[in-house]
């Protein structure tokens, strides 16, 4: 029997809600042991394709292969999911729902109490486990919930705007728990409506906006079609700096600024040396857009 190279295949699904049609005929493939990223705006249908990707709905047209199978209620065992509404049981002890969430998906008592200490050691929440929900942060009632997620080891892993609620520092810890379990051959699915999250997990991406598919591919392939006409530069004496005229300014400070040109208009080489002339420059890169740019151009111009 062939190894399953995908651990998901979603073909030409649909959804609607009476009239309103929060998914238009998504299709995308994921490979096994990567990171995928479902993007776009929040209204986009990212919730509901997840939704429908862990059997929380049924689409109405088309078909959604999970690790081989055709539903995922027949191996919820495999699948991990956190939801975008969070759910936790307010007056229930941190380290007892754990427990209840591991066992329900098959972990037995004592295999689920270790791997949930485990894990509240890991997250720095070892503290909190004797703890009610009620009595959590927001911040620390994500992290049990992503821990209830994790504790019986799925093969797909399913993340709903995984970093709400999460601080900068959070956020950053979380990266590194993903892309651990990456190297560890989870594969990976997440939704996100920041591009720069995105950017720097995943692999792949699928790019919707209306509920239609804007764009998708590799984050390398998505990045090397796209123009170099993005300038990142940093400079001392910023009140020297020259007037920018028929470009597009994304961001700006004192001493730094941040441009993107036409190439059919913008002379670079030219711009360099006339910048070098009025201040001392530290830094100068030209690059492609970051995903973000490239959303917002297909976005703005109707790409599909």
């Amino acid at each position: 029997m062939n190894e399953i190279m995908n651990a998901l295949e979603v073909k030409n699904i649909s959804k609607s809600f009476r009239d309103k049609k929060a998914v238009d005929n998504i299709s995308f493939e994921v490979e096994k042991g990567k990171i995928y990223g479902i993007l776009g705006p929040n209204g986009a249908g990212k919730t509901t394709t997840l939704r429908m990707i862990a059997g929380v709905f049924h689409p109405d047209e088309g078909e959604i292969h999970i690790l081989g199978q055709k539903s995922a209620e027949t191996i919820q065992s495999k699948i991990g999911y956190l939801p975008e509404e969070r759910g936790l049981y307010k007056k229930m002890k941190i380290i007892d729902q754990l427990i209840f969430f591991a066992e329900l998906k098959g972990v037995p008592n004592s295999t689920a109490r270790q791997k949930a200490f485990d894990w509240l050691y890991k997250l720095d929440a070892v503290d909190w486990a004797y703890k009610k929900v009620q009595e959590l942060s927001k911040g620390m009632q994500q992290k049990i919930q992503f821990i209830a997620t994790l504790l019986h080891e799925p093969e797909l892993l399913i993340l709903d705007e995984p970093f709400s609620g999460f601080d900068p520092i959070n956020v950053e810890v979380f990266k590194q728990v993903l892309l651990d379990l990456k190297a560890q051959g989870t594969t990976i699915l997440l939704s996100t409506h920041i591009m720069e999250q995105a950017e720097q997990l995943c692999d792949d991406v699928c790019l919707i906006n209306n509920g239609k598919v804007v764009l998708r591919g590799s984050i390398s392939e998505i990045k090397s079609s796209r123009e170099m006409d993005t300038v990142v530069c940093e400079f001392s004496d910023g009140n020297n700096f020259p007037p920018l005229v028929g470009v597009k300014i994304l961001n700006q400070t004192q001493n730094r600024v941040e441009f993107r040109f036409d190439p059919n208009s913008f002379n670079f080489k030219e711009f360099v040396k006339k910048l070098a002339e009025r201040v001392y420059i530290k830094k100068i890169e030209l690059s492609a857009p970051t995903l973000r740019e490239i959303f917002i151009d297909e976005v703005t111009k109707g790409g599909k």
